[in-house]
């Protein structure tokens, strides 16, 4: 992932997205080349030089000062996750050498944690979205048509980002696949200006810009929000319809860890929905594996 390159398309982006009555300035009736605001434009608005500004959107400066960048964040109307990854890109870390990832592994107590949690899904993910663990019912929600055992082996181990875009299973798992996408997307976003000399996290998105289009043109518009809880609404092949609140929750061990547990609330539909699912998980003649391979079944059965 080059940074400065990154740089300069988040701000073309962004000053695309503006327009010059936006922001209080003339337009004087005439027709504009190009959709939002021109280079000069932003720089007078954000107060810094037009060769300043230029500079730091073709990637020559990487040194901007805090005042400058959050000019640029106030002038470019920014939230505040986009002002901070304004800051990663603007200010990347210094390059250190390439080396190959080694495999991650959640930890015995992490994976004792989620254990004991039946009733709770529980996936344990790293900072690219590979699944390190999950505990029965949290594997039965995301993914029941994958081998329960697949997170153990780093050559096999699901990534819910490429799942998202490439498995046909998890596109029909959520109802409203677009909203879903460009939600991770957008974190996704964010994890990789933090990380520029990730090569894993960087192979793992030039990979999903060759095999999914949808990925790609996501990508070039630069989503880029936050997202440690909300809610998923979801068509399970099992149960049915579920909403469920979904929580992010950041490991302190400083393996950069962190858990996705998922909840209803109680006496709801999907809470219901979800001891349904956890009975057909505890079923010992494995229905719940059979009913998702054949494609489902009524949620009225």
């Amino acid at each position: 992932m080059d940074t400065p390159t990154a740089l300069g398309e988040f701000l073309r982006n962004r000053r695309a997205l503006l327009q010059p009555e936006d922001v209080g300035l003339p337009t004087h009736g005439t027709r504009r080349r190009v959709p939002g605001l021109r280079r000069e434009e932003l720089a007078l608005l954000a107060g810094v030089s037009i060769t300043y500004y230029t500079h730091l959107e073709q990637g020559q400066s990487t040194n901007a000062s805090d005042s400058v960048l959050d000019s640029l964040a106030r002038a470019l109307r920014l939230t505040a996750d986009e002002q901070a990854h304004l800051r990663d890109l603007a200010r990347p870390p210094k390059r250190k050498r390439a080396q190959s990832p080694r495999p991650e592994y959640a930890r015995p107590a992490t994976r004792r944690l989620i254990g004991a949690m039946p009733q709770v899904p529980a996936v344990v993910l790293d900072g690219r979205n590979n699944v390190l663990a999950w505990n029965p019912l949290g594997h039965a929600l995301l993914a029941g048509h994958l081998d329960a055992a697949s997170p153990e082996d780093p050559a096999a181990r699901p990534n819910l980002t490429r799942m998202l875009f490439l498995d046909p299973h998890t596109r029909e798992l959520y109802t409203d696949w677009r909203t879903e996408a460009r939600t991770a997307l957008s974190a996704l976003r964010l994890v990789a200006g933090r990380h520029p000399d990730d090569r894993a996290l960087a192979e793992l998105i030039g990979s999903l810009m060759l095999q999914s289009p949808d990925f790609a043109t996501l990508w070039s518009k630069h989503p880029v929000r936050d997202c440690t809880v909300g809610t998923k609404s979801m068509h399970h092949p099992a149960v049915g319809p579920l909403s469920l609140d979904f929580e992010n929750l950041h490991l302190s061990d400083g393996t950069g860890h962190r858990m996705m547990l998922y909840s209803a609330p109680e006496g709801s539909p999907s809470d219901a929905a979800l001891l349904l699912l956890a009975g057909l998980v505890a079923d010992p003649q494995g229905q719940l594996l059979d009913v998702a391979r054949s494609g489902g079944v009524s949620s009225n059965s």
